[in-house]
């Protein structure tokens, strides 16, 4: 069986040792679980240490919250007695009052190998505040469901946000210990850190970045299985559209739809436009009602990606372009059809959603522009792809 970084502390004595006589803090999240499914705060209580704080990313250290952009309060926790700090709420960084309660910071978060996703921002903001106050990172590290490949455009100068920590593609094929050690050499940051390593991970083997033999557990609320994480670089983008991602449906992020499109409409126009980004999974064409969240109550027509079973195929699935290739279809098949929604997303005001997730405006305007062709986004984002794979490589640890 793989062990997570969370398994090999708890079994073996000598890594623990360094934290003997330390306050150790734990940021975790539901899916932040040993290999028999006992919460690692639990566990890691159990064993001994001195556990003196927690806290809390996006959704809450128990994924209560559903919907983006929801924030979570600081509390304390009702078994142990000790504070749970929230890094998704009235802060987004650490603050002094919360970096004082612990010496050590393990950092035991399921991440799902896409730029987007929030617990890579946070990671870095810990990560920034140990240099400033002189604290220790451990990150107990754990598999990238999506596995290694490398796919879309990297983030340009001037786009960080809380959704794009820095210049890296959307889906960036590293775990989330990997990711530690590049942003403190990009960063440069002076920081204590350390990787406890999972043994035995195999990212290209069954599974292709998850092991079989592990139960998924919802790392935040709709992130309900292994064909969403595969989805999810390329299925995040709907959140920067007037497009449902599902949220409403027991499938978020995996499916795609409007009331007002043709599902077989748009899939054939995908095909006539790049049949090559639609390898290594299947569409169909669903009808789903989302219960919250948009067209909220109204019939949708849409189109699921199935990234699963036999249609899957690990390294010709391209997420990003087969998503990027739906808007392109519907813009040509509807060229007034009012593609980009305008809201504040994940506190950027001034720009637009889709232009956030991406981390510029390249995509966007491929999308938007009448002449444009598949070859001309895959010129862009295969330079970008090529770049990250050679930055990324002395960081592997698998």
């Amino acid at each position: 069986m793989t062990l997570f970084g969370i398994d090999r502390l708890l079994a073996e004595p000598e890594l623990r040792r360094p934290l003997e006589g330390k306050r150790v803090a734990l940021l975790a999240h539901p899916a932040s679980v040993t290999k028999d499914l006992t919460h690692s705060l639990d566990a890691l209580v159990a064993s001994g240490l001195n556990m003196s704080a927690v806290f809390g990313p996006q959704h809450g250290v128990r994924g209560d919250l559903q919907d983006n952009m929801m924030e979570s309060p600081d509390f304390t926790d009702p078994i142990y007695g000790m504070p749970v700090f929230s890094l998704y709420g009235q802060v987004r960084r650490p603050t002094g009052q919360s970096m004082g309660t612990f010496d050590t910071i393990l950092v035991d978060l399921q991440d799902l190998g896409c730029r987007i996703y929030t617990y890579v921002t946070t990671l870095l903001y810990v990560l920034e505040a140990a240099a400033e106050h002189g604290k220790s990172v451990w990150v107990l590290d754990r598999p990238n469901p999506a596995g290694r490949p490398v796919e879309g455009l990297t983030l340009r100068p001037g786009w960080e946000s809380f959704v794009g920590a820095g210049p890296m593609p959307m889906r960036h094929g590293l775990t989330l210990g990997e990711l530690g050690a590049w942003f403190i050499d990009h960063f440069n940051l002076d920081v204590d850190y350390r990787v406890i390593e999972m043994d035995d991970w195999q990212p290209e083997g069954p599974g292709f970045g998850w092991p079989e033999e592990r139960v998924w557990i919802n790392p935040s609320p709709n992130a309900a299985n292994l064909n969403m994480a595969r989805a999810y670089a390329g299925t995040v983008m709907l959140e920067g559209t007037t497009l449902s991602e599902g949220r409403g449906t027991t499938r978020a992020l995996e499916l795609f739809g409007a009331p007002d499109i043709d599902p077989r409409d748009v899939i054939s126009e995908m095909h006539r436009t790049a049949a090559q980004w639609l390898a290594g999974c299947k569409l169909r064409d669903i009808y789903f009602q989302p219960t919250f969240h948009k067209h909220v109550g109204e019939l949708c027509r849409g189109v699921f990606i199935h990234a699963e079973g036999p249609f899957y195929d690990h390294q010709a699935f391209k997420p990003w372009r087969l998503q990027a290739l739906a808007f392109k279809a519907i813009q040509r098949l509807c060229p007034n059809y009012d593609l980009w929604r305008d809201f504040p997303y994940e506190y950027e005001f001034d720009k637009l959603a889709i232009d956030v997730i991406n981390g510029s405006t390249l995509l966007r305007e491929w999308v938007d522009d009448d002449m444009s062709t598949a070859n001309d986004l895959d010129a862009i984002a295969t330079v970008d792809e090529r770049e990250w794979a050679e930055q990324r490589a002395p960081l592997l640890l698998y």
